[in-house]
Parts: structure tokens; C-alpha cells; sequence
């Protein structure tokens, strides 16, 4: 049985309540192994290579995730896809309780990101179908939730080691309210149809130089988020710092990002031209990036505030241009699922390279340099993003335009 489609009354409001448990649940895994990544390398003797996989992989995943999940969703529908999705994420996070064995730790890295994967395709289309009249506000608060899993997940783990506990059992703990979320969808979600996405419209976007752009923007510009969870603290840790307070400040930029990512989209909402938001959340990225290479130790939780405020607007405001470059939803959905996949495939790969800079020089500010770099490149995109021109470089058939 399906749901109506505009949730209204106290079924909005249990929408809402899935909506944030969900959304709490879907970073903490990623977030979490940062602050103890020096402990786990002493007790597993993985180097940093091999633990840049504990990021690269799940990242990896979401962008394949973005191109296969909405077939599959399609096939199994979204209840029994989240459920199915919510399961795997729990059973890779409390696999983490058998993680000390590095394997296994890398294995529930690739089950919690296949998890995940599914969810962060599916969830937008239920928000965008039972929240027709407030899809912003939902997008916004679903965003601030993510960023918000994140920052209580790199809080607690460091916390219990602490405590005395060891790191897999930290680690595991996180399942718990993975539970909780698959009990709650469980409980609240009823099936919802889906329509399985145009092959002609994906292979239409697939040849327009302005998909591939949008990618490579959403890349760039997204990839020092996967690079400052993996390394911020290990960076911070090599200057004296300790796990707990090293893990704080991946709480701040967290935290940051919640704000940007609610903020950001409706200061911009006014004007169709976005760029003059994009470039300033490029700029808030290099200052903190210029801030972490160059000046550590000056005001240091200020460098992950400002870059957090940025990577999480920037995020929402690519989302935004994209969907801003198709006039039905039908076709913006799969451009912004496009343009995601292409970008996470991209934004995976920061953390590895960062840890193959960081043999090679003996630290981590080569890998900040490097983003300075990426945004750079970013900003020149974002020059191209002028709306009097999305119609003509989309150039979508007559037929379809319709």
C-alpha cells in the first residue's frame, strides 16, 4: 500500500521524525575511525595507504551507488531498499566488534558504503515526493542531520576509548542507533512506487560535455570533505593533540556544515545565478585550507569552521545548479544523480593521495596545498554556470523538452 503523495498531519510529522533518524546514522561510520586512526595503525599495523581505504571505499561506493541505485530501487521499491540498505549498514558497524583483524575492518567499510549508498539515492526522491511544498526546507534539515551523525560519531568513539574501552567495541557501538533507524523505517514507511529512470534520457546526459562539467565541479569541490575526515585529526594528533580533542574539531567542521547546508541554499534562493554563492563557499574553503597548510596552530578550530561552512554549501548549491538545469523533475533527478556519481567517484580519491603525500613529505600540509589546487580548478568551472545557457548546453530533444 502506498502513501499519499504530500504527507500531511501526523503522518508529515513521523516523515520528519524518519527522515532525521535516518540521516543521523549515515556518517558516523565515516567519520568515526579518524580520531583513533594513529591507535588502529599501532594495533592492526595498516599504514596510512591501506587505512585511507576506510574513506576511499565507502566514497567510492556512493558514486557507483548514484548511477545503480535508482534502477534498483525501481525493482525492489524503497521500503524494502531502505530496509534491505539500513541492515547492511548495521551489520558492517557491528562487525566492527570483530575489526581489530585489519581485513575485517577494511570489509565493513565496503558494507556500511554499500548501505549508505543506496540510502543517500533514495532518501532525496521520498523527501522530494512526500514534501512537494517544503523540499528545500526537508533537503535542509536532512543535510544538517547528515553532517550532524557525523560530528557526535567522531565525539563518542574517541570518547569511549578514552574511557578505557578498545577502539572496535567504540566503534561497534555505533550500530546501536542504526538499529533504532531500521526499527523506525520498519515501523513508519509503507512501500512507495517508483518509476525506473528514461535510458534514453540517461544516455542523452551521458553525451553532453555539460554532465561530465558538473561532475568534475562536484568532484573538486566535494573532495576535501573525504580528505578532512580522514586526516584532519591525524593531523592535529602529530602536533600533540589528543584523540579527544583531535575529534572535536572534526565535531566543529561537522557541526559547521549543518549550518552551511541550511543557510547557504536560502540565502541564494533569491537569484537564479548562483555562482557569486558557489565562488564564496570556494573561498571559505581556501581560507581554511590556506589556514590548516600554513598556520596550524592559529585559531585552529576556526580553519575547519570556515571549510565546513563552505564543502557543506557548496554541496547544496551544486545539487541546486544541477536540478537548476532541466525544467522537470523527471530529467533534473537523474542529472543530479549523474553529476553525484561522477563527483563522488572523484572526491573519493583525496584521502589515498593524501596519505602517499604524507609518506613522501613526512606531513599532511602538501595534501592541503593540493586542495587549494582542486577549488581553484573548481572556481574556473563555475565561471561556465551561467543560467541564460543551461537550456542550449542540456540541448535536450524536442520531444523530451516537452
Amino acid at each position: 500500500m502506498s502513501d499519499p503523495v504530500e504527507a500531511t498531519g501526523p503522518r508529515r510529522g513521523a516523515l520528519i521524525f524518519l527522515i532525521v533518524v535516518i540521516a543521523l546514522n549515515l556518517r558516523p561510520f565515516l567519520a568515526a575511525p579518524g580520531p583513533i586512526l594513529p591507535r588502529i595503525a599501532q594495533d592492526t599495523g595498516l599504514g596510512y595507504g591501506t587505512l585511507s581505504l576506510l574513506t576511499l571505499l565507502p566514497m567510492l561506493l556512493m558514486g557507483v551507488g548514484a548511477f545503480v541505485s535508482p534502477f534498483l530501487q525501481a525493482v525492489i521499491g524503497t521500503r524494502r531498499g531502505l530496509l534491505s540498505a539500513l541492515g547492511l549498514l548495521l551489520f558492517g558497524s557491528a562487525l566492527r566488534l570483530f575489526a581489530a583483524d585489519g581485513a575485517v575492518l577494511i570489509l565493513t567499510a565496503v558494507l556500511c558504503g554499500a548501505g549508505v549508498a543506496f540510502v543517500q539515492s533514495a532518501l532525496p526522491g521520498l523527501i522530494k515526493e512526500k514534501f512537494a511544498q517544503g523540499t528545500a526546507a526537508m533537503t535542509g534539515l536532512y543535510s544538517a542531520m547528515i553532517m550532524t551523525g557525523g560530528a557526535v560519531g567522531a565525539q563518542l568513539v574517541p570518547a569511549f576509548v578514552d574511557l578505557g574501552h578498545s577502539w572496535p567495541a567504540a566503534l561497534a557501538l555505533l550500530s546501536l542507533p542504526v538499529l533504532v533507524a531500521l526499527a523506525v523505517t520498519w515501523r513508519i514507511l509503507s512501500e512507495t512506487r517508483v518509476t525506473r529512470p528514461d535510458p534514453g534520457l540517461i544516455l542523452h546526459l551521458f553525451r553532453r560535455p555539460r554532465t561530465w562539467m558538473l561532475m568534475a565541479l562536484f568532484g573538486l569541490i566535494n573532495g576535501g570533505y573525504s580528505s578532512m575526515i580522514a586526516w584532519l585529526a591525524p593531523y592535529y594528533q602529530e602536533q600533540g593533540w589528543s584523540n579527544a580533542q583531535s575529534g572535536a574539531l572534526i565535531s566543529v567542521m561537522a557541526i559547521s556544515q549543518g549550518c552551511g547546508a541550511v543557510a547557504l541554499p536560502l540565502l541564494a534562493r533569491r537569484r537564479p545565478d548562483r555562482r557569486r554563492w558557489l565562488w564564496a563557499t570556494i573561498a571559505m574553503q581556501a581560507t581554511g585550507f590556506a589556514g590548516l597548510a600554513f598556520a596550524p596552530a592559529v585559531v585552529p578550530l576556526f580553519w575547519p569552521a570556515i571549510c565546513g561552512i563552505g564543502l557543506a554549501g557548496s554541496f547544496a548549491l551544486c545539487l541546486i545548479v544541477a536540478l537548476d538545469h532541466l525544467p522537470r523533475p523527471e530529467q533534473a533527478g537523474p542529472l543530479a544523480a549523474l553529476m553525484q556519481g561522477g563527483g563522488f567517484l572523484l572526491a573519493s580519491m583525496p584521502p589515498f593521495i593524501l596519505a602517499r603525500l604524507h609518506e613522501g613529505t613526512g606531513g599532511f600540509a602538501a595534501g592541503w596545498i593540493m586542495h587549494l589546487g582542486w577549488i581553484a580548478v573548481a572556481a574556473a568551472l563555475v565561471l561556465r554556470l551561467d543560467p541564460a545557457g543551461y537550456g542550449s548546453a542540456m540541448d535536450l530533444p524536442p520531444a523530451a523538452a516537452r
